[in-house]
């Protein structure tokens, strides 16, 4: 019997030892709530990497205000909203430096490449992204898309071919992201879907550059630098870069 009441008792002991511990974990946590609630609220909101949009067009298209807890508001709510209502941008940053300063940093695209259609010019960015839209002759500046049909297009979504076409539509991309890469988007004038088996891009008002699908953009790019390095500087013509290794001028 004593040693049967000695167990009740050390069972006790551990069940109140037990709530108690939880009691104080659950005093601790509210106590950091509270503590993060009352204090660490936004006074400064800084902008910056922004050239088209204004800080203040960034902070309205935020939605944030100060006096906003830094902790408890949602920074992916946030850079959605940015992404959305502001489509040239690309990336958002979001960074909080204590104990009352928010950080938005933001990436725009710097070119974009217009596939017309039906009547509308859709600016498309090097990621992708439908940026903007315009009548055709307002974008008679821009390098052109063509060969291809975009499916439901519409400004902030991203570009979408169909079905049959997705090789063509992850080549495209690879090679604008290579052309970025490289510093070399100011140098194209067009890129041509309409083969099956290759597409065609009009390069620095002098080429017509033939390269395969799903091929290394990039070292397809550094080929065509040297080959454009050894030709006289009013030269014209089609550089075959189809097969590995090899390039091929014709003069026009």
């Amino acid at each position: 019997m004593a040693r049967r009441g000695n167990y009740n008792r050390r069972h006790r002991r551990g069940r109140f030892g037990f709530l108690y511990k939880l009691i104080s974990v659950l005093v601790i946590c509210a106590a950091v709530i509270a503590a993060l609630t009352l204090f660490f609220r936004v006074d400064t909101i800084t902008v910056s990497g922004e050239s088209r949009y204004t800080s203040q067009q960034v902070l309205d298209a935020s939605g944030l205000k100060t006096g906003e807890n830094l902790f408890l508001l949602n920074k992916y709510a946030v850079a959605n909203s940015l992404l959305e209502k502001l489509p040239y941008i690309e990336t958002v940053r979001i960074n909080r430096k204590l104990p009352d300063t928010l950080l938005i940093d933001v990436t725009e695209c710097s070119s974009t490449i217009a596939a017309v259609q039906d009547g509308t010019a859709w600016l498309i960015s090097p990621s992708g992204k439908i940026v903007g839209s315009c009548a055709p002759a307002e974008a008679s500046d821009q390098p052109v898309l063509d060969g291809c049909k975009l499916l439901a297009p519409s400004v902030g979504s991203q570009l979408a071919l169909a079905k049959e076409q997705k090789q063509k539509q992850e080549s495209l991309l690879a090679l604008l992201g290579a052309l970025e890469d490289a510093g070399l988007l100011d140098q194209l004038n067009a890129v041509h879907l309409d083969d099956a088996s290759e597409l065609v891009m009009d390069y620095a008002g002098r080429f017509a550059v033939e390269m395969p699908y799903g091929a290394d953009y990039a070292y397809k790019l550094r080929n065509l630098t040297a080959v454009m390095e050894q030709l006289e500087s009013n030269e014209k013509g089609t550089v075959d870069l189809t097969k590995d290794g090899e390039a091929h001028v014709l003069p026009s």
